[in-house]
């Protein structure tokens, strides 16, 4: 069972990235927010794994935070919903948006994600509300954080994942949350791996 895989990008795409592992390359199904993190082609890269097993294929899923890898888990366990589906919900909410809607029984958030109907986003609300914070704890999330430590913390560990020194990044994170607290995710990991590739 692959848990986990550390290597170089060989090709990306929206919804999955080839992983050169000492030369043998990785086929693994990846949400948006994983895609955004992935550096180039020839860039290190770190990722959680879940192992999909059936009958007729063993399917690799991939994920740059322990979050997206613990919802992604929760989701597949609901009768009805498969690993394509919960990657395409993954891909339609930023992890922590997905889990402060299924928290607030945000129904109309969650069928805004292409592929969700009432029922299902019902379903997911109804299995995950008492579930998620449980799962977080594990995931060693803490809940009670403010939006800007939130923010901060998925830049940090997806800027460890991708093989970045500590003291390098909190350098750059600082400059960033003392500059612009406003910014999205994506727009503030886009502007730290810029600084640290010139670093």
């Amino acid at each position: 069972m692959i848990a986990f895989l550390r290597g170089r990008v060989l090709e990306k795409q929206p919804n999955r990235v080839i992983v050169d592992v000492a030369g043998v390359g990785y086929d693994v199904a990846v949400p948006l927010s994983t895609f955004y993190v992935a550096g180039d082609p020839g860039a290190e890269i770190a990722l959680r794994v879940h192992t999909h097993v059936r009958e007729d294929q063993l399917a690799l899923f991939g994920f740059a935070t322990p979050l997206e890898l613990t919802v992604f888990e929760r989701l597949i366990a609901i009768s009805g919903i498969g690993p394509k589906l919960a990657l395409a919900v993954l891909s339609g909410l930023e992890p922590r948006e997905l889990v402060t809607a299924i928290q607030r029984g945000d129904v109309s958030r969650l069928t805004s994600i292409p592929g969700v109907g009432k029922k299902t986003a019902e379903r997911i609300v109804l299995e995950l509300r008492e579930r998620l914070p449980k799962a977080l704890e594990s995931a060693g999330t803490v809940t009670t954080q403010t939006p800007g430590d939130r923010l901060r913390d998925d830049l940090l560990s997806a800027l460890t994942n991708l093989g970045y020194h500590r003291q390098a990044i909190d350098k750059v994170l600082e400059r960033h949350f003392s500059a612009d607290s406003d910014r999205t995710f994506e727009d503030l990991l886009r502007s730290s791996l810029k600084e640290l590739s010139r670093s």
